[in-house]
């Protein structure tokens, strides 16, 4: 697999606690949009750790697209297939 699967077409919002987190990068995660350890079946993707320092709402990206990642910036609105 080169390329991520897009997982969903629109940014996951979520409420996070402070914490350490990990975004899923592969797609394949059935926890999206965090990682459930499926990258090790994938092989070329490692998943993103961030540090949420107090609780807040998020937007993560769900197309797997995101040059900001885990953040949305808003790369699935250039997704055509």
């Amino acid at each position: 697999m080169a390329e991520p699967l897009v997982a969903q077409r629109s940014p996951c919002v979520v409420e996070l606690a402070a914490g350490d987190y990990w975004w899923c990068r592969c797609g394949q995660s059935r926890r999206q949009p965090f990682c459930d350890g499926s990258h090790k079946v994938a092989g070329e993707f490692t998943p993103v750790r961030f540090s949420v320092s107090e609780p807040q709402k998020l937007w993560l990206c769900g197309c797997k697209q995101s040059t900001n990642a885990p953040f949305c910036d808003g790369s699935h609105k250039k997704i055509t297939s």
